[in-house]
């Protein structure tokens, strides 16, 4: 027979290897997509290859010091449309970043990020290693996904705590200064039209003039979505005052163009549309001025608010 003692530590050991089981390093649950329909009359093996590979990079590189279990890991979503293929290993095109978050006690999954970057030029070699050095700059493929890596990361981290990306955020501003001398565009300022590339956005997000933007990400989502299944009428408010904070941002300018500000609400624009639909007629006005005072460009759809059945 065996004493209590024994039976109490071979418990606590098999809860242990349970545990650990469980627990990953890896942070990121990225779904990868590599469109090349555009290109006509290559291998298409290469393309599969490609795609096989940015997921094994974005999935099993460790990139922080902390430890996820698997059901805690990031969701996002890398989707790479190749407009053109320039020689045999250097192609051209687009990558759209997605990032979403799990809202406490409901399987409803909020849109963090949802944005194109317009700037994507790189070299692929089938069956050389993708390998990230946070010191240097020799790849223009493997800067641009450890660049969106840590970017998810951090915004991913400001949802849970107020300021809790900027490690990440940092580690994303120093790939960004490796890569000034780099041929491919989206590393320097004057890179593509109206501020939109990889330079600016980071710079927004470090900036502190931007810190209102940082601080609407984690009330609207730690106060606000996270509060929406056990009182939603006080959600919501927190939402309304969430919002006021980018308005802050926004009567103060900090430059013509603001694209972190952009991308932020360009993500939660018909998600706030869906949230407000259901709120009391005072509300609905009082959120629709605010809306279409800072996004003026999604003005039709905050208008939907108010003609829609509380």
């Amino acid at each position: 027979m065996i004493k209590p003692v024994k039976t109490k530590l071979l418990v606590a050991a098999l809860l242990m290897v349970l545990a650990a089981g469980t627990a990953v390093s890896q942070e990121l649950y990225c779904n990868v997509q590599v469109s090349a329909q555009k290109i006509q009359g290559s291998n298409r093996e290469v393309f599969q290859n490609m795609q096989r590979d940015i997921y094994e990079f974005m999935n099993s590189m460790v990139w922080t010091d902390n430890i996820f279990s698997f059901s805690e890991r990031i969701e996002c979503n890398l989707l790479i449309n190749l407009d053109e293929q320039l020689s045999a290993d250097e192609f051209r095109g687009t990558v759209q970043i997605q990032l979403s978050r799990p809202v406490y006690n409901t399987t409803y999954k909020s849109t963090v990020l949802n944005f194109v970057d317009n700037n994507f030029q790189f070299r692929y070699v089938e069956f050389q290693p993708l390998e990230f050095n946070p010191n240097s700059h020799t790849s223009n493929l493997v800067s641009v996904l450890a660049y969106y890596a840590y970017l998810l990361i951090g915004m991913d981290f400001d949802t849970y705590s107020q300021g809790g990306g900027t490690p990440y955020f940092q580690v994303a501003e120093k790939i960004v200064i490796n890569a000034q001398n780099a041929p491919e565009q989206g590393w320097k300022p004057y890179d593509g039209s109206r501020n939109r590339n990889r330079y600016w956005l980071v710079k927004n997000i470090l900036d502190s003039e931007y810190s209102g933007v940082r601080q609407f990400i984690y009330l609207y989502h730690l106060r606000g979505l996270d509060r929406m299944e056990s009182d939603m009428t006080r959600a919501r408010t927190e939402i309304y005052e969430s919002l006021r904070r980018l308005q802050e941002v926004y009567r103060q300018r900090p430059d013509p163009f603001m694209y972190y500000m952009t991308v932020v609400l360009d993500a939660k624009a018909d998600e706030i549309v869906n949230i407000f639909s259901q709120a009391f007629p005072e509300e609905k006005n009082r959120v629709v001025q605010v809306l279409t005072e800072i996004d003026p460009a999604n003005e039709t759809k905050y208008k939907k608010i108010l003609t829609s059945n509380s």
